[in-house]
């Protein structure tokens, strides 16, 4: 008879074809879905090419290509790294892979195109793949030489990791969401509190979430050091499957039974929006203490909070209002779809008039790479994923990580300010 197993385990269970598996276990599991950006893509490709008999990809169907943080590209090697995938995709005829235009930030643009969905075994060259988790997948990021053996077979081994369960309870005050949950969490167990770790999400706040808000939790479930993070498959998921044209896959419910590494339960009554003071997302604070931080930037978007949802949220704090004239407020929808959907409800427009400029979909200035990199000095309120020393340009700059509501009012403030605060600023 099975052990009694968590969501993670039943999932890697099996596709291992076994009855059942425990923490430490070390698998060899069939993989679902592989992608790799223009970065990770590049070793892959290479290492791909050494491999003794590969002259073929196991499956191009099962392959994402996806250039997204140095697009469109910013010079000639950022160049050469795309045009190297752009050719492995016609020549390996993989179908899937996304042109500048057609596509946008990986994250974004693989689940809403319903190429990832509940049940599935997924990697990606870029560790926030752990976003997928979102809609009850086991993801995870992986290293571009993990990559290349799964372009060749279609496998990969792994250990299985212990599982946590964070239960939400209570009920969410006004601009609180799934970021604000997520930088409470991480600040309650630490970046390095589910190191190889799943981290399972439940509770009653959980299911009221929206599915743009469960990838936003599983995205950052990395910044807790995570293996994967995963939410149960409920009527919320299965809709939205349904919305994206995600048709076969299997659902998994993790056992009544189940042995649990541990247990955190979060009251959110208590939360208020937050805000990840560098250099850490763990170093958390509620925003209404920190508003004597002056900012120079605030970036709105990419993979954690790029989303439709996200977008309208920023529009409903900048709508009738202008960005701080000391401020650069740059809006970045997560993909083409998006970007498509703030113009056919007026967002753009909510944006372009609060003097935001909007760019293309893009990692950009969230890896430091382009479009809002900053120089010494500056700091930039962000609703990226990581505030590390140097993360969006110079060692010397600062990045706060919060959610679109706090990133939005922080722009027209000029300083850190949630809604709540800029409301009562606005009244003074």
């Amino acid at each position: 008879m099975a052990r009694p197993m968590t969501l993670t385990e039943k999932i890697l269970a099996a596709h291992a074809g076994r009855a059942d598996v425990s923490p430490g276990d070390i698998i060899s599991i069939d993989l679902d879905l592989v992608m790799a950006n223009e970065l990770s893509a590049a070793v892959a490709i290479t290492e791909f090419r050494k491999i003794k008999g590969a002259t073929k990809v196991w499956d191009p169907d099962k392959i994402a290509l996806v250039p997204s943080h140095f697009t469109p590209n910013k010079d000639i090697a950022t160049a050469t790294l795309s045009k190297m995938m752009r050719d492995f995709a016609e020549e390996q005829r993989i179908k899937n892979y996304f042109e500048v235009g057609r596509g946008g930030i990986e994250h974004v643009v693989l689940p809403e195109n319903g190429m990832v969905g509940p049940g599935e075994t997924i990697i990606g060259g870029d560790s926030h793949t752990t976003t997928y988790g979102g809609l009850g997948a086991f993801a995870t990021g992986v290293g571009s030489t993990d990559i290349a053996a799964a372009f060749a077979i279609g496998e990969m081994w792994l250990r299985v990791p212990p599982t946590t369960k964070v239960i939400y309870e209570g009920t969410l005050r006004p601009y609180v969401a799934a970021k604000d949950l997520i930088l409470a969490t991480i600040g309650r167990i630490g970046v390095d509190g589910a190191i190889y770790g799943a981290l399972e999400f439940t509770g009653p706040v959980v299911k009221e979430l929206p599915i743009s808000g469960r990838f936003t939790m599983a995205n950052m479930s990395i910044e807790a050091g995570a293996k994967n993070g995963i939410f149960p498959v409920d009527a919320t998921t299965e809709a939205y499957c349904a919305a994206v044209g995600k048709k076969n896959y299997t659902v998994y419910h993790a056992d009544k039974d189940a042995t649990y590494a541990g247990e955190v339960v979060i009251d959110c009554t208590h939360i208020e929006p937050q805000v990840a003071i560098p250099w850490l997302p763990e170093n958390t604070k509620n925003a209404s203490q920190l508003n004597d931080i002056e900012v120079h930037q605030a970036v709105i978007g990419t993979c954690t909070n790029g989303r439709i949802e996200d977008m309208r949220q920023a529009a409903e704090i900048l709508k009738g209002r202008k960005v701080h004239p000391r401020v650069r407020a740059i809006v970045i929808p997560g993909s083409q779809k998006v970007y498509l959907q703030c113009i056919k409800e007026g967002l753009t427009e909510i944006f372009i008039e609060a003097g935001c400029v909007v760019s293309t979909p893009t990692c950009g200035p969230c890896v430091g790479g382009h479009m809002g990199v900053l120089t010494e000095g500056e700091r930039c309120i962000s609703t990226t994923n990581r505030n590390f020393r140097g993360r969006m340009g110079h060692v010397k700059s600062e990045v706060y990580l919060t959610g679109p509501y706090v990133a939005a009012a922080s722009a027209v403030a000029g300083h850190i300010a949630g809604p709540e605060q800029l409301d009562k600023l606005v009244a003074a």
